[in-house]
């Protein structure tokens, strides 16, 4: 038998389709009880988690690379389209912004001491949330990201251990020192690797110190394991130097001045 109010439903829906818009979301984050574990005792991107005190940081200063930096992206715009593989991101005047797909370095690397400058455009300041410039900052390939989005409390809100000077799904900030969107924003990052004996097992897990725009926001955290989305992964073997990567999640972020400093 056929719905007698089916095609007034569909008439009533398709403008809403034509816009692309959808009533509900395209999927449910699953309860907390159903999550990994955040530190605290938390669940992770438990909303009811208390934010992190804001704090304005100082002026904006773009670092310059001290001598025995490896220079990932400068002023030479020839030069720092060596240094990364993914062609799609746009490289102009120094600056380069996220297109498709993620960004890889073509150098590898382990323990190491990263600077990095990001911007969320202020084109981005209708959209909420994770999708107000959501990208990343990840060590080892994709598995150790410090997190990028939009996160000063006039311009975005969204779970604690997923903004700004997070280890994402991790820890939270310490403090939010995070700019206004359209603003420069500086980390300052110490990475150490996990280290793995020969039965594949870790024996010490990776840490991370991170100052964002001059702000102590981790102070020698212990990561869990590798990032995760609602869900916590366990270390496992890999190699001692990898790339690093910039995430592409369909905000076009833009970076600048990125430099390593190799520290093994």
């Amino acid at each position: 038998m056929k719905n007698p109010t089916l095609p007034l439903f569909l008439a009533l829906l398709a403008p809403a389709l034509a816009a692309g818009v959808c009533a509900a979301p395209a999927f449910a984050e699953p309860p907390l009880e159903q999550r990994g574990m955040s530190s605290g005792g938390f669940r992770q991107h438990d909303r009811n988690r208390p934010q992190p005190k804001a704090v304005e940081p100082g002026a904006e200063v773009s670092v310059p690379a001290p001598a025995d930096a490896v220079v990932l992206l400068g002023k030479d715009d020839a030069e720092n389209a060596k240094q990364w593989k993914n062609a799609a991101w746009t490289q102009k005047d120094g600056v380069m912004t996220a297109r498709k797909g993620w960004q890889v370095s073509a150098q590898s690397f382990g323990d190491c001491q990263l600077h990095l400058e990001f911007r969320v455009p202020e084109t981005l300041k209708d959209r909420k949330d994770q999708d107000q410039g959501n990208s990343g900052v990840f060590f080892m390939g994709d598995r150790y990201e410090a997190q990028v989005v939009s996160s000063h409390p006039d311009c975005n809100k969204t779970y604690a251990d997923g903004m700004a000077g997070a280890i994402y799904g991790q820890n939270p900030p310490l403090v939010n020192p995070s700019r206004k969107i359209g603003g420069w924003n500086a980390y300052d990052i110490v990475f150490r690797r996990p280290r793995f004996n020969e039965k594949g097992e870790c024996v010490q897990k990776a840490v991370m110190t991170v100052f964002l725009n001059g702000v102590l926001v981790q102070d020698h955290f212990e990561l869990m394991g590798p990032t995760s989305y609602m869900q916590r992964a366990p270390y496992a073997k890999h190699a001692d130097k990898l790339p690093l990567q910039l995430q592409d999640h369909g905000s076009p972020d833009e970076f600048r001045n990125i430099w390593v400093r190799e520290l093994e």
